[in-house]
């Protein structure tokens, strides 16, 4: 399974080398985070999880703002800071969350928060076995905590918080919570920000960093106004280390590159890049038949660092090898929709109810309410091995069944992936709404991609009365205390559009 299991975990107090910096200066660079998060419920999806409390760590940006990971505000509804050395707390909101990233920039209101305190500088990326020092407030204690480490990798990691790919320090610096979003200092300048551990048994003293080529590139995107995201490419590849691979691909001697064997639908690659093209540079850099790319000296990171260092709206120049010719194209970097999305923060999942059942698309946070990588087979299979096309553009499954007289006999009816409803095809969530607005004659039929049961009872059918559906929607919804039939981000039901009105109206007589 591609997720991956890790601790957002902070560094512990080891003591800084007076070398490092000036102590006193770096420390009122330094605030810890108080955090109140909600998150969605992905089994039911119109209501909210359980609050809960958290903290983190943040620094002193130049214009009264707070650097910070994005992990450490995602899903807020409260948010105080604390200065290092100090006692009173204020309120502060989220300016900017680059998810993917793991940025965020904070303002608070009231300027006497920024007396006595000092904005970071930024540095440079170090290097290897060069010394840093990491300041944040990890468990364990309530004041300021400092870390020193030695950098024993720079590389492109996995970010557990996105699942996206991006170059990272890895420090042997010792980890516990809380210490998120804290500055990482070398000569007293920032170079990053701590933000995630290895959590398995098999490594000791991992920690890793938000290197500052990233927080910077994330900055510059904060500048358009606009909360885009980092672009990928979206096409999957295979390493070309076999010399009969290689020749079976018409490659010169002294050619390399990566084979690309997928592309996904929608993406900057799709209707250029082809499968069983040879992928030789990126943005005017040469790709080895490893997939890495030359960084710096005699260090070597994956080819996706290019791509990280793009904002999205631009265009990156590929050379590609088809057939053993070659081929240059200038990529759009856009967004686009995987078949199963995710993880997702700071939104409210999308559902839709009719006459009792509940639409859902596929995504990796409901497929993570299950532990221990126990989801049905089924739906784990459309994300581990799947991909959207033309047809298909999300999974959409029955979550379950509330029941009423007008879906008796399909109450334990659960997980089952949508293929048609009244004959009409199901590539995304808005397809359901739209298909029920056409019955097939005096009923409702869904369609099911695949049976669904125990025991013998195995079937792939639900029929309804079309003629009830309307009403038992409104019953059902009623029932169970559920005040929209859909989610926001879906076209409004009679439901929905009450409550906006009502809400309207008494918003008329407010500033």
């Amino acid at each position: 399974m591609r997720r991956i299991i890790a601790l957002l975990l902070l560094f512990s107090a080891l003591g800084i080398s007076p070398a490092l910096a000036d102590n006193e200066s770096l420390k009122k660079t330094v605030v810890k985070i108080f955090t109140v998060t909600n998150r969605p419920n992905y089994y039911q999806p119109w209501v909210l999880g359980y609050q809960y409390n958290a903290s983190g760590s943040g620094c002193i940006l130049p214009g009264h703002r707070i650097l910070t990971n994005a992990h450490v505000v995602s899903d807020q509804v409260f948010i105080q800071v604390m200065k290092a050395g100090d006692t009173k707390k204020y309120t502060a909101q989220v300016q900017y969350v680059d998810h993917d990233r793991e940025v965020a920039v904070l303002k608070v209101k009231d300027a006497d928060f920024f007396t006595d305190t000092l904005p970071v500088e930024f540095g440079e990326l170090p290097f290897q076995r060069d010394k840093v020092a990491v300041y944040g407030f990890p468990v364990g204690g309530d004041e300021l905590s400092i870390t020193e480490g030695v950098v024993s990798r720079i590389e492109v990691q996995r970010y557990v918080h996105s699942m996206r790919s991006f170059l990272t320090i890895q420090t042997d610096a010792a980890i516990n919570p809380g210490n998120s979003g804290g500055p990482a200092f070398k000569g007293g300048k920032m170079i990053g920000l701590a933000f995630q551990a290895f959590g398995g048994s098999e490594a000791q003293n991992t920690g890793y960093i938000v290197p500052i080529v990233i927080i910077q590139r994330s900055l510059k995107d904060m500048e358009n106004g606009a909360v885009d995201g980092a672009p990928s490419l979206g096409f999957y590849w295979q390493k070309m280390e076999s010399p009969t691979l290689r020749s079976f691909y018409k490659m010169k001697p002294g050619q390399a590159g990566i084979l690309v064997t997928k592309v996904v639908f929608g993406s900057p690659s799709f209707g250029s890049l082809q499968e069983q093209d040879v992928l030789t540079s990126l943005g005017g850099v040469k790709i080895a038949n490893n997939g890495t790319i030359a960084f710096r000296k005699d260090e070597r990171v994956s080819f996706s660092h290019v791509v990280g260092q793009y904002q999205m709206g631009q265009k990156i120049i590929m050379d590609v090898l088809r057939d053993g010719k070659p081929k240059t194209f200038s990529l759009d970097l856009k967004p686009y929709s995987q078949l199963v999305e995710g993880p997702s923060y700071d939104v409210r999942p999308s559902y839709y109810i009719f006459a009792g059942l509940v639409f859902m698309p596929l995504t990796v946070d409901y497929l993570s309410l299950w532990k221990n990588n126990t989801a049905p087979t089924k739906l784990e299979n459309f994300y581990e091995n799947e991909m959207a096309s033309e047809k298909r553009r999300q999974i959409v499954f029955i979550n379950e069944v509330l029941p009423h007289d007008i879906n008796v006999g399909y109450h334990n009816l659960k997980q089952g992936v949508v293929e048609k409803i009244n004959d009409r095809p199901i590539s995304d969530l808005k397809d359901v709404v739209e298909a029920f607005k056409h019955p097939s004659g005096k009923f409702h039929v869904v369609q099911l991609d695949h049976p669904i049961g125990d025991g013998e009872n195995f079937g792939n059918w639900v029929v309804l009365e079309a003629k009830d559906a309307e009403k038992a929607t409104k019953e059902i919804l009623k029932s169970f205390g559920i005040t929209r039939d859909r989610s926001d981000d879906l076209n409004e039901g009679e439901t929905a559009k009450k409550i906006k009105a009502e809400s309207s109206n008494k918003e008329v007589n407010q500033e």
